[in-house]
């Protein structure tokens, strides 16, 4: 019997298959501002807020996703290099980010 082929073994644990992970796809804007938007779309009606623009490398997202939504009052998460906050308070989410030094645009209807 070839090694190769194994399915379950206690002798070794888990068997998982090594790969290298691909830097994720970051949607940043040549002009430096990070983008506040409005989506709907697939959440049955319920409107959420997303910040799209803000480079991982120079900030900790999760960090500032846990700030906005402690200073907000509202829930939130964070998929990849996107905040969303619930809710719609889109002048009130400026103000914060503002405040802690983004230069910010509010994109959309």
């Amino acid at each position: 019997m070839q090694d190769s082929n194994l399915v379950y073994s206690t002798d070794f644990g888990r068997i998982e298959q090594q790969t290298e992970q691909k830097p994720e796809d970051v949607k940043l804007f040549k002009d430096g501002f990070i983008r506040i938007e409005r989506q709907t779309k697939g959440r049955k009606g319920k409107g959420v807020i997303l910040v799209v623009g803000i480079d991982p490398k120079d900030h900790d997202i999760k960090k500032l996703a846990k700030t906005i939504k402690s200073k907000m009052g509202q829930g939130g998460s964070v998929k990849g290099s996107i905040i969303e906050i619930q809710g719609d308070d889109r002048a009130k989410l400026k103000a914060i980010l503002e405040s802690s030094g983004f230069k910010v645009k509010i994109a959309g209807g």
